[in-house]
């Protein structure tokens, strides 16, 4: 069964491109070590909850925009050795030459794996 790793960030919503091109450089990475898909989204009809809401979990400004994004893997075993490899890759470290600078505040990012339990198709 597939698993899902899922991703919830605030990111200036002036630098935009520059989040488009860090996922681009760095979501090439997920696929080569074993990810099946990638996708990255811009929020674009974030509505404020009356407890929480996407913006709270993240501690979103005004001059901010959720993002949400979540990669899929074929299995958790395949994630788990990806994941490691990725940690060891310098192509992942932002302060390696040529690598795109991180354009958000990772401390407020959130994170998770998930199992899948259920897909409907139609």
């Amino acid at each position: 069964m597939p698993y899902i790793d899922g991703f919830v960030i605030a990111v200036p919503t002036a630098r935009k491109q520059a989040f488009i091109d860090h996922a681009r450089h760095f979501d090439t990475l997920f696929l080569e070590l074993g990810a099946t898909r990638v996708v990255e989204a811009w929020g674009d009809d974030v509505p404020d909850g009356k407890l929480t809401d996407f913006r709270r979990a993240v501690q979103a400004t005004a001059e901010e925009t959720v993002a949400f994004a979540w990669v899929e893997w074929p299995d958790k075993a395949t994630r788990e050795a990806g994941m490691q490899k990725m940690r060891e890759d310098p192509r992942m470290d932002p302060a390696t030459p040529g690598n795109p600078p991180i354009p958000f505040d990772g401390k407020r990012m959130i994170f998770g794996g998930f199992e899948q339990v259920l897909e409907v198709k139609p």
